[in-house]
């Protein structure tokens, strides 16, 4: 069997093209990994690297009282590994290399390495194909949410596309960045940035519901990256809640979109309220892990959970 080539490369000496063709080539593209995603986002990151770029994989890091530690980069669902073939190396290896690289900290693998993982926590996070029709998307609604969208239907709401996806960050921010004192305004700027590089190829979308006076109720914003939209960043006044214009706004997503070869990512949610939210569209679950993992020498080890 010959002997495979593993290296530890800083972000700024990686081969993107090579890097990115590989998640493209895996069976599971996710966008977080792409290397312009991680450029933007990250404060720091390495990718491991197998052979000529068979497989992959990112480490994001930060520096606090000399320690190196992995962290949970905002807006970065899943990283772990991406492969062009199967079995080039086992996730014992990945793991290993991952820890003598970082000591301590939380890593999210994404949904196909989930199971290989031991120790790790699952978290939730569905997807809805689009590729069929709408009245086959319709037919997996539930009661309430049927009853939910004849109220919406009520009310004269407006469905439109907005051209400013900084109306969606900024509306978002607005509402609930004091939910998640970690995601600084440093972060939520990191975001914006990306998003106007991805603007550019057409790959942000935004769509938006007012009522009748033209007031905003809900907002979202979706990144597209492959045939995956990825639910970013969704946002809904209390007024919105009370006439169910987000249920409204995600129903007329759908419409406009079905029929393409698109899956819809909804990003999460193991927030109670939010998982049966999305559950209400018949949307299927495809768990990620995350892993928590402590090597600090001791007595440091002691100071970290």
């Amino acid at each position: 069997m010959q002997e495979l080539r593993i290296e530890i490369i800083p972000a700024n000496h990686i081969d993107k093209m090579k890097w990115d063709a590989c998640i493209n080539n895996s069976n599971s593209p996710l966008i977080y990994a792409t290397t312009f995603y991680l450029d933007y986002i990250a404060d720091n990151w390495h990718g491991i690297v197998v052979n000529d770029y068979d497989c992959i994989m990112p480490i994001v890091w930060r520096i606090k009282y000399g320690i190196r530690y992995c962290y949970d980069v905002p807006f970065t669902q899943q990283l772990g590994w991406f492969q062009q073939r199967a079995n080039i190396i086992t996730a014992a290896d990945l793991l290993k290399i991952l820890f003598s690289f970082s000591k301590y900290g939380d890593y999210t693998f994404n949904f196909r390495n989930a199971e290989t993982i031991s120790d790790a926590a699952f978290c939730n996070n569905y997807i809805l194909p689009l590729s069929q029709s709408y009245a086959e998307i319709t037919n997996r609604y539930s009661n309430d949410l049927v009853n939910n969208l004849k109220k919406a239907g009520k009310e004269n709401f407006i469905y439109s596309p907005e051209e400013s996806f900084e109306t969606a960050v900024n509306f978002y921010q607005q509402l609930y960045q004091s939910r998640t004192p970690h995601v600084s305004n440093n972060d939520f700027q990191k975001f914006k940035n990306l998003c106007a590089f991805l603007a550019k190829q057409g790959n942000v979308i935004v769509r938006k519901v007012c009522n009748g006076k033209n007031e905003l109720l809900s907002i979202v914003l979706l990144l597209k990256y492959g045939n995956r939209l990825y639910n970013m960043m969704n946002s809904t006044t209390a007024e919105g809640r009370k006439t169910e214009a987000n249920h409204f706004l995600f129903d007329h997503i759908f419409q406009e979109f079905a029929g393409i070869d698109l899956l819809f990512d909804f990003e999460g949610s193991d927030i109670p309220g939010i998982r049966k939210f999305y559950e209400k569209f018949g949307a299927v679950n495809q768990p990620y892990a995350i892993l928590h993992f402590n090597h600090l020498p001791f007595p440091l080890k002691l100071l970290k959970r």
